[in-house]
Order: C-alpha cells, then sequence, then structure tokens
C-alpha cells in the first residue's frame, strides 16, 4: 500500500477498511494481486447489483467497442443512445404505467440530486427543500445541503443552506407519525418552515443506517406534498435498480414521485452513469441550463441496455431477490437474537439488510475481522453502529450462505472478546 500512501490524498477511505490491493473480481468475489479471494457484499455500495465483469453484460461492451461504436458523444444523439431509452421505456416504463421524460444529468448520482432539486426550484419559485434526519443524497454543494450527516456538511466549508430537516419515519419512535408534524409545519404560518420547493427522500436509508420507511408513511408523505403543491423527489440511487426485488423501490409502495434520480446499478457494469425521470408536464428546463461534458455515457448506454434485456424482461430476477433477501433476514434475526441483550437487531427490505449493533466500535471491528477472514462488508447510520449487507442480486445461495456463515463466525468471535475485555476491565477496577 506504499504508494496510496504516499501519493493519494488523505480522503481515501474505503481502502483503510480494506488494506489491500485488488486485482481481478468476477461475480460475488475479489481477488488480491497475492491471490486471496474476498466476497464482496458491499459491491460498490450497490453499484454491482448483477456482480463484478457480468459475462452477458460484457460480451455487450466488448462488441460495442470492437464495432468503433461512439465513446464521448457529449448530449449527441447516437445509436446507443437510442437503444436505451427505447428499452427503458419498453421494459421499465410501460409496464409499470410510469410516464417520465428522461435527463442525462451527469455520471453520477450526485449530479441528478443536483439536477433534480434546480428543477423543483426553478419549476416551483421557492427555494427551500424537505430533507430527512440521517439522509444521504451526496456531496457536492447543493445534494450536500440535503445529506444529514454533520461531519459531511461541515467538510463544504460554508454553511449549507436552503434545506429544512424533518424527522425520518420512526425517529421519533415506532408510534409516532412524523408526516403529521411535517403536515402541521407546512400548514402552520407560524411553524418557521417556509414552504418548500420539494420533499427528497430515499424509501430506505442506505448510509443512513438501513432505515426502512413504512409504506404507509411514504403514502402519507405523497398525500402531504398533494395537499401543499410541493413536489415528491425520491431518491432511489442506492436502493433502486432491483435492489429491494422491484426495479424502483416505490413501486410496492404505490406512490408516483414527480422526480425520480437512479444512478448506482444502472449502467448494469459499474460504470457510472445516472438519470432523472421527470413528470412530463414538469419538464421545464431551456435548452443547456443543467450541462455537462460526461452526459453522453455511451458504454454505460450499453451496458444498460444489456442488463435490461438480460434481467427485466420477465419478473425471475425480482422473485430471486425476494427469495434470498428473506434468507439474509432470516439468517442475521438469527445472529442478532443471540446477542439481544446487546441490543442487536435487523432491519432491511429484498437485498439490503442491516444488523445493528447499537455501537459503532463493535461494527467496525466485526467489518475488520470479517474482511480478515475474506469478507467485504460496510458500516453505516449516524454512530456506524448499522453493519450493512449488499451482495449482488445475482450472487447463489451458496456463496450467500458462506458469507452470511463468515459474518456469523466473526460476530461470535468479536462478541467473545468483547465480553473477555469487560470482565478484565471489571476485574482491574476492583
Amino acid at each position: 500500500m506504499e504508494i496510496f500512501n504516499q501519493l493519494e490524498s488523505n480522503v481515501r477511505s474505503y481502502c483503510r477498511l480494506f488494506p489491500t490491493v485488488f486485482k481481478t473480481a468476477r461475480g460475488a468475489v475479489l481477488e488480491d494481486r497475492e491471490g486471496r479471494q474476498y466476497l464482496d457484499f458491499l459491491c460498490g455500495v450497490g453499484t454491482l447489483n448483477y456482480g463484478h465483469n457480468n459475462p452477458q453484460i460484457k460480451h455487450r461492451l466488448l462488441h460495442y467497442l470492437e464495432s468503433d461504436g461512439i465513446i464521448h458523444g457529449l448530449d449527441l444523439a447516437t445509436v446507443a443512445k437510442e437503444e436505451f431509452l427505447e428499452a427503458f421505456a419498453e421494459i421499465i416504463l410501460k409496464p409499470r404505467q410510469l410516464n417520465y421524460k428522461v435527463q442525462f444529468p451527469g455520471p453520477t448520482g450526485t449530479n441528478a440530486v443536483e439536477a433534480a432539486l434546480k428543477l423543483a426550484r426553478q419549476i416551483t419559485g421557492r427555494e427551500t427543500v424537505i430533507a430527512f434526519s440521517n439522509g444521504y443524497h451526496g456531496v457536492t454543494l447543493g445534494s450536500l445541503a440535503t445529506t444529514a450527516k454533520a461531519s459531511h456538511r461541515e467538510a463544504a466549508g460554508i454553511s449549507t443552506t436552503g434545506v429544512n430537516f424533518m424527522p425520518y419515519d420512526g425517529y421519533l419512535g415506532a408510534n409516532i407519525d412524523t408526516t403529521e408534524y411535517l403536515d402541521k409545519v407546512l400548514s402552520d404560518a407560524g411553524s418557521g418552515v417556509s414552504l418548500p420547493a420539494a420533499v427528497i427522500v430515499e424509501t430506505i436509508q442506505g448510509a443512513g443506517g438501513v432505515n426502512v420507511a413504512s409504506f404507509e408513511w411514504l403514502r402519507s408523505l405523497e398525500k402531504v406534498c398533494r395537499q401543499h403543491n410541493v413536489l415528491l423527489i425520491a431518491d432511489d440511487i442506492q436502493v433502486g435498480c432491483g435492489r429491494t426485488g422491484s426495479f424502483f423501490s416505490f413501486e410496492e409502495v404505490g406512490i408516483s414521485p414527480d422526480i425520480v434520480t437512479i444512478s448506482k446499478s444502472l449502467s448494469g457494469f459499474g460504470l457510472p452513469f445516472s438519470l432523472v425521470l421527470i413528470k412530463p408536464e414538469l419538464d421545464q428546463w431551456k435548452p443547456g441550463q443543467h450541462s455537462g461534458t460526461f452526459r453522453g455515457p455511451n458504454l454505460a448506454f450499453v451496458t444498460a441496455k444489456a442488463a435490461l434485456d438480460i434481467y427485466w424482461q420477465d419478473d425471475s430476477l425480482s422473485s430471486a431477490v425476494k427469495r434470498k433477501g428473506k434468507i439474509m433476514q432470516s439468517r442475521l434475526e438469527e445472529i442478532a437474537k443471540n446477542y439481544q441483550s446487546a441490543g442487536f437487531s435487523v432491519r432491511g427490505r429484498g437485498m439490503i439488510q442491516g444488523l445493528d449493533c447499537q455501537n459503532g466500535d463493535i461494527a467496525e471491528e466485526i467489518i475488520r475481522q470479517a474482511f480478515a477472514k475474506g469478507l467485504i462488508m460496510e458500516t453505516a447510520g449516524a454512530q456506524g453502529q448499522v453493519i450493512r449487507c449488499l451482495p449482488p442480486l445475482t450472487v447463489s445461495e451458496e456463496i450467500l450462505d458462506k458469507g452470511l456463515t463468515l459474518l456469523e463466525y466473526t460476530v461470535q468471535e468479536v462478541m467473545q472478546e468483547t465480553t473477555s475485555q469487560k470482565l478484565v476491565n471489571l476485574g482491574a477496577a476492583t
């Protein structure tokens, strides 16, 4: 790791948790240059839903490259873009009776969020936006303002503005409907909260700790937005593209967001690609108002279309995700049951599942020791107390079982060490 420590900025993070040099990857397995293999239950934080180097998708990409297809094209019309748009409309939008215009805002998720916020403010003429406790929407200045974690916002060097934070579902307790509070402050001229341009929400907060909003809460949130003529932005960047079972995480909820942001696994191959979906009547951009050099990721158009063709023509993948999601949840609940006295619990939907350890130090130690055993995962939550499991949607049940077993053994060892250390400290104190 010497060259990285010498030349790369201190801002690097993941390589500190996983200190090895990776060389190859396929499916759910990463291999470092020493030949050691690791099961990848992080997968680019939800970017590799179809696994590393998916051979069917890679075949389409190689064919496109060999045919001298357009690689960079600004926002020019290309065959690759045309074929992606046709596939996205026919395979995703029309079967779900969704009517959206498609904007290519730039390569990453934060580009999509920035565009969505700008458009909402332009449409309504209002400046503020409502975001939620523990939400994460990116770290460029506009999206950063809607990201709740203080350490992220402090890095901007200036005060982030234009956002009011409200409590997410469950933040004030299981029996408190926080959308009632939102409705109250938007209805009361004395609340101090201005009528916003939009509300931006994740149906499941990934970085925030795998916090799952109930369907009832999300439906109530949409109702409040409609009552106050406020746009609803669904950030489906991490939990879209099949992570919950359906292509969009809000499908089964039955809500209809005004604007949707998607990215991460959209390309199907780990290539940078994001979209903003806009209800047609809200597509009020003027040409060039939101620009960028890399709005035409033609390689990603090719791989994204391949992923749609291969995995979304029927419900086979959706059914598999729901089945494997239940396996993940059940196994994690078995682990948590053994440590109920320490407050362990499980939450998630589909194949995003979180093991809440109630203690960030314990969760981080589990992550580190799991890596030493050949399993890669990440922590989430305000104190890093939640272990987030994000294996590829295409992972075999055999590898899924192997990874969950490694996690189980690791939790057992760390908790035994923690108990032993407490006994040692108690003895020293007495």
